[in-house]
């Protein structure tokens, strides 16, 4: 069995950082809304979706109609699927509520970022079409990296690295 740790370090974004962080934070927030109303009405039309299926239909029509979702990396479009997946999985195992809209300024501002998309040098971790971020502390498990999730708590950006 295998241990999954993660340790959560505030950063240190540059002001253009900080707005990439927002437009990420707000494109993940956009494709679970949009994946979950797309649940919901094929749901009702008798279908039963996926979070992959759903996935393939948001890739089909994005480049043409959605085109500022380009501007951050693929996994701010891709992650919203799989986590509304396991929460649907959750609900109809009666672990959880019914996943709901995700609304600007009442939930928490954040983004994933895959494994082989991240690197770690010290106090600075590099991230895809940002670059480099400054680190308050340098991770403090060894071991291989399996994501990470950029997260906003007040005006504070933090990375939470699960190692």
């Amino acid at each position: 069995m295998r241990t999954v740790l993660a340790h959560k370090i505030a950063l240190d974004p540059t002001p253009a950082q900080r707005e990439f962080f927002q437009r990420a934070a707000g494109t993940t927030r956009f494709t679970w809304n949009w994946a979950l109303a797309e649940w919901q009405d094929r749901y009702q039309h008798g279908e039963k979706p996926t979070g992959n299926l759903l996935k393939k239909v948001f890739n089909a029509l994005h480049w043409e109609q959605l085109p500022w979702t380009y501007e951050v990396h693929r996994d701010a479009t891709a992650r919203p699927f799989a986590d509304l997946q396991q929460a649907f999985r959750n609900f109809f195992k009666g672990r959880a509520a019914y996943p709901k809209l995700k609304k600007k300024g009442r939930c928490p501002d954040s983004f994933y970022v895959a494994c082989d998309k991240l690197r770690l040098e010290g106090k600075t971790v590099t991230l895809p079409k940002i670059g480099p971020v400054r680190m308050r502390e340098a991770l403090r498990f060894d071991g291989q990296i399996l994501g990470a999730t950029v997260s906003r708590e007040a005006n504070q950006w933090d990375i939470s690295l699960q190692v």
